[in-house]
């Protein structure tokens, strides 16, 4: 989980806190990057940055609407099938983007097709 807004230090670690909860037995499994470095960089620069010699398919983003918002919906950005696609997810949830992404278990496209009007991730409705 990538920081590219350093505004706010107690939302950062409240959505730490919030992504590293385990909901019942899941719990997603998350490296945090916390550098300057990032600070303010587009989804497109991370694309480009990422393809230099990445392996990985996909990265979540802590940006500032991330860090402005009370729900804390967190970026996922696409970076193998459809490169730049993204939604966003909240904490509550990224337990089952990270565990079925890392394991090819689902796609990206079943997660980005789900989410809600304002393309926030918020879970599978219940059947």
């Amino acid at each position: 989980m990538l920081r590219t807004d350093f505004s706010d230090l107690d939302a950062w670690e409240a959505v730490r806190s919030a992504v590293t909860r385990p909901i019942g037995i899941f719990k997603a499994y998350v490296e945090f990057l916390s550098n300057p470095e990032f600070d303010s960089m587009t989804s497109l620069q991370l694309l480009t940055l990422m393809k230099a010699g990445s392996d990985h398919s996909f990265i979540f983003v802590v940006d500032r609407v991330t860090l402005s918002d009370s729900e804390y919906p967190i970026l996922v950005l696409d970076l193998s099938d459809h490169p730049g696609r993204s939604f966003r997810v909240i904490p509550e949830e990224m337990w089952a983007v990270e565990n079925n992404l890392s394991i090819a278990n689902m796609d990206f496209a079943d997660f980005a097709d789900s989410v809600d009007a304002d393309g926030v991730f918020r879970g599978f409705p219940m059947q």
